[in-house]
């Protein structure tokens, strides 16, 4: 998916952090099949391929931003001084632990592995970037944006796999930091969309990332409880309350021109369809899986499509240059 003339100096410099929110995309997309997979009873050959595809994806990116680590290490430390960029550095652990996730029934062994790579890169990076927060005081309004939930989903995104490794205290801190950080990101996220100017054209498809915290929240809920309670039925339906809500947005987005940020899009949209699955399982629900099975479709063309645009991007050299 990454052009070689990326390694151009000029180039190299400023390829970004954001292009990982490609993997939450496709890593979604593997987990979101898996569901679907399971839900049918069929092969999991689909999934197998975009994981393939996945960590394929994942190599060439962590190559080219490791060569941009060690070449420009001042572009990467302007990128974390960001107020908007420095939301997409948790990117990396959340990919790290969704692919942990994905290979957990797979291949057990390197999953815990990678999944543990991922817990310590989260812990790091997401106090780091609350450390930030913090401690910087040049943010102001108009920085906010649904991005900077990124680092809160992440640490909701441990129990997935943690669960299942035996890690269930340290599972339920990560979710209940990510809980709590949602509760707050959301009342500031809320306030800044209502009473602030509009979000930038590069910065509406991540309105799409209000879906996430709560349709990632109720699974690793269902996965620490064991059970479909009343707060997990909550969760999964603020996940869809606000589904609806961006579809009030949708002709907006078909009018902006194409960016990194789109890929945004893709991983809640992902959540959301494994939510309603693991829901339909626990329940036995066919409303919750037809619904799942329409999201997976949804999700899969969007993919299918953001990746022929990223690819058309990169080639027209759109992507990696200053701004």
């Amino acid at each position: 998916m990454v052009d070689m003339s990326v390694t151009e100096p000029d180039r190299l410099e400023n390829f970004p952090v954001t292009f990982f929110a490609v993997m939450m995309g496709l890593l979604g997309l593997v987990l979101s099949l898996t569901a679907a997979e399971k839900a049918a009873g069929a092969s999991d050959a689909a999934s197998q391929l975009v994981l393939g595809a996945s960590v394929a994806v994942f190599a060439v990116l962590g190559f080219f931003y490791g060569l941009k680590l060690l070449r420009h290490p001042l572009a990467v430390k302007a990128e974390w001084d960001h107020p908007v960029r420095i939301a997409f550095f948790p990117t990396i652990s959340i990919s790290l632990l969704l692919l942990g996730t994905a290979l957990a029934p797979r291949m057990p062994d390197l999953a815990f592995v990678v999944w543990s790579v991922g817990v310590a890169a989260q812990a790091i990076l997401a106090l780091s970037v609350v450390a930030n927060w913090i401690g910087h005081r040049s943010f102001t309004p108009i920085h906010l944006s649904p991005a900077w939930f990124i680092p809160a989903v992440g640490n909701v995104v441990v129990p997935l796999a943690g669960v299942q490794f035996g890690a269930v205290e340290l599972s339920w801190l990560f979710f209940a930091a990510g809980l709590l950080f949602w509760i707050v990101l959301l009342t500031l996220v809320r306030k800044r969309l209502i009473f602030h100017e509009p979000l930038p054209s590069r910065l509406m498809p991540t309105l799409v990332i209000l879906i996430a915290p709560p349709a990632v929240a109720f699974v690793a809920w269902v996965r620490l409880t064991g059970d479909i309670d009343a707060f997990a039925r909550i969760l999964i339906n603020i996940g869809y309350v606000f589904a609806l809500i961006v579809l009030t947005q949708g002709l907006r987005f078909f009018r902006l021109p194409f960016a990194l940020s789109w890929w945004a899009l893709t991983f809640p949209v992902a959540a959301l369809s494994v939510a309603s699955f693991v829901f339909a399982y626990e329940t036995g629900s066919q409303t919750h899986r037809v619904i799942g099975f329409g999201l997976t479709v949804i999700l899969a063309f969007a993919v299918a499509t953001l990746g022929v645009r990223t690819a058309q991007a990169i080639r027209a050299k759109q992507i990696c240059r200053s701004e």
